[in-house]
């Protein structure tokens, strides 16, 4: 078999860098792109404000309680897409096997690269050199044998460095790999892995497959492959995202609407700043419950015609969620999705002859 070569590219603070770079005076400071609100929600943070635990998707009124002198720049979504349309014809220059995965990062397979550069981590340095040439922005790039391992060598060494996992080093590198920084998993997930003892890599590859199949159900195969460093996905081009969804496992089970309400806020903010960002407008919301007794349900609206404002998502979300309670025990977890998604333009034409 031939061993691939998968880059992962991904910007550095990708948005707040470009507000950085196109205003001097924003440079070495505390920045978030996002509206300072009440109901915001930070969208992008420099690394200057990551330095005081900001990160994107958090409430604004929280970044600001931890950084009183962070400064807030709207959004730029125009700006954003022009400079993710240059990084991708240098992508371009390499290989047709691209796959986006948004705006500011993408996995590439230069197994046959298009300039017959002989070593992957070669194109990863030549790519990152033109992108700083091109758009005057750092770029990390992890370079592996897999999606999974290039993913995880990107976030290494950020920002602006590269980092390799060579083919016989994967298994060795996932060992040592705490649970949490293992790509899809999120904190219900890991807090279910810790009580099973499970912290690192290693103790997930301890597991037979038998084993992980018990404890993991349809997802045990994944996990088994990942641990041993393997992951047999290809890169894609033309990618297309079929849902967007955001949830939120509660350190205490809640029982009234007027407690879900507020936790389901920051969901619905992170589901729609990412429909915002890619132009993906959804025409059906979905509500994931799970109860104390880990137990889940979904109710899911779908809409006559495709939500392209923030405030119709929220309705929906907010009335699926009001007919939950009373509920029938308490609720561990709440989940919103986003799906059905029209392009802005088609969007625009439905609503034309809709008003017709």
């Amino acid at each position: 078999m031939t061993i691939r070569r998968i880059i992962h590219v991904d910007m550095d603070a990708f948005y707040a860098s470009v507000e950085q770079r196109d205003n001097p005076q924003l440079r070495g400071k505390p920045v978030a792109v996002g509206h300072g609100a009440a109901r915001g929600v930070v969208a992008a943070a420099s690394y200057e404000a990551r330095a005081f635990g900001i990160h994107s998707a958090m409430a604004s009124v929280t970044a600001m309680r931890k950084c009183p002198s962070l400064i807030f720049v709207p959004p730029r979504f125009e700006v954003y897409k022009a400079v993710s349309a240059q990084i991708r014809e240098i992508f371009a220059e390499h290989t047709t096997l691209i796959e986006p995965l948004s705006l500011d990062e993408a996995y590439l397979d230069v197994t046959e690269n298009l300039q017959g550069i002989p070593l992957a981590t070669d194109v990863a340095n030549a790519i990152r050199a033109k992108i700083k040439a091109v758009t005057g922005l750092n770029s990390s790039a992890g370079i592996s044998y897999n999606k999974f391992l290039a993913k995880m060598a990107s976030g290494y060494r950020k920002p602006n460095n590269f980092f390799v996992i060579p083919p016989g080093k994967g298994a060795e590198f996932v060992s040592a790999l705490p649970i949490e920084k293992f790509h899809g998993v999120g904190p219900a997930t890991a807090a279910r892995m810790h009580a099973l003892g499970i912290t690192t890599g290693a103790d997930l590859a301890a597991l037979s497959l038998e084993e992980t199949t018990a404890r993991f159900g349809r997802s045990a195969e994944y996990w088994f492959n990942l641990s041993r460093g393997i992951d047999h996905r290809e890169v894609k081009p033309n990618r297309e995202r079929k849902s967007i969804g955001a949830e939120d496992t509660f350190s205490i089970d809640v029982s009234s609407f007027d407690e879900a309400n507020p936790l389901v806020a920051p969901l619905i903010a992170k589901v729609w700043l990412h429909c915002e960002v890619r132009e993906l407008w959804p025409r059906t919301v979905t509500l994931k419950v799970k109860f104390a007794n880990f137990e889940q349900i979904t109710r899911s609206k779908s809409n006559p015609s495709h939500l392209t404002e923030r405030r119709q998502f929220e309705l929906i979300v907010s009335d699926l969620l009001a007919k939950q309670f009373p509920p029938r025990l308490p609720i561990r977890l709440l989940g919103v999705t986003a799906s059905g998604f029209q392009p802005e333009a088609a969007s625009a034409a439905e609503q034309l002859a809709f008003s017709v």
